[in-house]
């Protein structure tokens, strides 16, 4: 009796665990949730398939009946696709749906190629819906007098639903919104003019058409701060003066030390001349005495003496 008992239990958890498992890979709940919420899928067919597929039913038939809800007509085979290719079906099918309330016109390839491409659908639909501010890092740029000045400002982009696949990103137009504001204050005659009518910026950067080639359409763009930084100009000329008085100085002693040069070449061709009178007064007497044993010399003396 006692190993029949032990038999029994053992029977019993095996039952349980095989059950267990059953229900886990027969998901009869999933297919009688998906049953009364209007979806239409089979349970051996379509769950066991997953199953065997290695794809989450849960994940596909949760999505497809979201879409029903909203009136949308999937297939769960594009959507256990989707979630094949290493797709975010939760996101492209709530994308889907926000599009389709905002009349937007999205078909779903087009919202999975958005998805596999590393952009978030859903957010991207969100931004067309409601554009959102892209602030600018501070931009240096140094206006025609030699003013630097540091501009801060406020991007207003909606994403543009054609462009999201192979367009850039928001890094490119920060990129080219900085550019454009560096140009504009670098073409204005003074810095005065830039703080006046900061607008003279925002009108400058906009006529370029920054957003071509993005994922976003540029709605506007706002000068948030502008500060006068340093006189860059004015550093300039006075490191330019600098320089020059220290080529001065420099020319200046080049001069002196030439004079003294000049000078010392002088004061040598004194000594040498003085040297030839001496060396010629010295061959005087010489010649003298030479002179007056030759007999070439004639002293006459005066009269009376």
């Amino acid at each position: 009796m006692q190993e029949f008992g032990t038999l029994a239990a053992i029977a019993a958890g095996i039952t349980v665990v095989f059950f267990i498992f059953l229900l886990w890979f027969v998901p009869v709940g999933l297919w009688i949730a998906a049953t009364f919420s209007g979806v239409r899928v089979r349970i051996f067919v379509d769950l066991v398939g997953m199953r065997l597929r290695r794809v989450s039913p849960q994940v596909i038939v949760n999505a497809q009946i979201s879409a029903v809800k909203a009136g949308l007509n999937l297939k769960i085979s594009d959507l256990e696709a989707h979630l094949l290719a290493r797709g975010d079906v939760t996101s492209v099918v709530n994308a889907l749906i926000a599009a389709d309330k905002a009349k937007i016109e999205l078909p779903f390839q087009q919202a999975a190629a958005i998805d596999l491409a590393g952009r978030d659908v859903f957010e991207a639909v969100q931004v067309s819906v409601n554009p959102k501010v892209i602030a600018t890092p501070s931009v240096s740029a140094v206006a025609l007098d030699g003013v630097q000045l540091l501009a801060t400002a406020r991007v207003t982009v909606r994403a543009n639903i054609n462009r999201l696949v192979g367009g850039a990103g928001e890094d490119t137009i920060l990129a080219r919104v900085g550019e454009g504001i560096v140009s504009a204050i670098g073409s204005a005659e003074t810095y005065e003019d830039v703080l006046e009518n900061p607008d003279i910026i925002s009108k400058t950067v906009l006529e370029r058409g920054l957003d071509a080639g993005t994922a976003y359409e540029i709605l506007s763009i706002d000068i948030a701060d502008i500060n006068v930084d340093k006189n860059i100009g004015a550093s300039l000329r006075a490191e330019q003066a600098a320089a020059d008085q220290i080529v001065a100085k420099a020319k200046a002693e080049e001069r002196r030390a030439m004079a003294v040069a000049q000078k010392q070449v002088m004061t040598a061709k004194v000594q040498e001349m003085r040297a030839k009178v001496v060396e010629a007064e010295a061959n005087v007497p010489r010649a003298t005495a030479n002179a007056l044993r030759s007999g070439n010399l004639n002293i006459q003396q005066e009269e009376g003496v």
